[in-house]
């Protein structure tokens, strides 16, 4: 049980690489914060529709070939989760909101007095949006890392030698996920400890997922309820991506560094599912 819990510790904290990445340097630079959410949004829609939706069907279809009961039970649980996220977007207060901004620039020469208050609303609530951003997507990932921790936790239990890959695989996927939490919250803070420790935790989420999980939840999850949280989770990370990081990334005005950065973290992904 010692070995297969470090195994998960080591999983989860790869966060820690990503965070760390994501607050060294220059943490407003726009190229930077770009290319960060755009690279994390191309993770979360990777992973979510190649690795947690196929699995989310396959866990559902009993563990054989995905059948067309598992596959709609995943379609299902995938929208549920889109829609439980989206009411909790819908309930946050308006003036914290990331589709909610307190000015408009003006564009008239004769209102420069203006201009400068309008210009310090919109950067408070830019930097509003990002530490939701960041804090959204940290809470996210920590719920995907819960059930990651724990299957992880029982591979290693039953064989060691085959969850080594499994938990390298995961680790390279959390250092872009601790690069998404970091990011924001080091633009909109202004604090690289905040940032770091924030992302950090998203990856202890996987050894505390993996003890809670074997003492309490396997007697009580089957395998059908731990599909369909799967592909529930998949709908929250995409939910996330579309509605959280590129909406943000976008208004860096950097539009070609987000799609390449969405396209390179797609690769990263692709990469490592082939390899690993």
């Amino acid at each position: 049980m010692l070995v297969a819990f470090l195994l998960t510790l080591v999983a989860g904290g790869a966060t820690s690489i990503g965070a760390a990445l994501g607050v060294l340097g220059r943490g407003t630079n726009p190229k930077m914060l770009a290319g960060g959410l755009g690279l994390s949004a191309g993770v979360m829609l990777y992973v979510s529709f190649v690795e947690l939706m196929p699995q989310g069907a396959l866990v559902l279809s009993g563990g054989g070939a995905p059948t067309t009961r598992g596959t709609s039970l995943a379609v299902v649980s995938f929208f549920v989760g889109i829609a439980l996220i989206a009411v909790l977007d819908r309930l946050v207060p308006t003036a914290v909101s990331p589709h909610e901004f307190a000015g408009r620039m003006s564009g008239t020469a004769g209102q420069a007095e203006v201009r400068e208050p309008d210009e310090q609303a919109a950067d408070r609530a830019l930097r509003a949006r990002l530490l939701r951003t960041g804090t959204v997507t940290a809470a996210a990932l920590a719920l995907h890392n819960v059930p990651e921790g724990f299957a992880t936790f029982v591979a290693a239990l039953q064989a060691p030698e085959i969850a080594i890959p499994v938990v390298a695989a995961i680790a390279l996927h959390n250092i872009p996920e601790g690069l998404a939490v970091a990011v924001p919250v080091r633009r909109a803070t202004g604090s690289r400890s905040k940032a770091f420790w924030l992302a950090t935790m998203t990856g202890l989420a996987e050894p505390v997922g993996a003890i809670l999980g074997f003492l309490l939840l396997a007697p009580l999850l089957s395998g059908s309820a731990m599909g369909a949280i799967l592909a529930g989770v998949a709908g929250v990370m995409v939910f996330v991506s579309l509605d959280e990081l590129l909406p943000a990334a976008e208004e860096t005005g950097e539009h070609h560094t987000v799609i390449y950065s969405l396209i390179a973290g797609m690769a990263i992904m692709a990469v490592t599912l082939i390899v690993l």
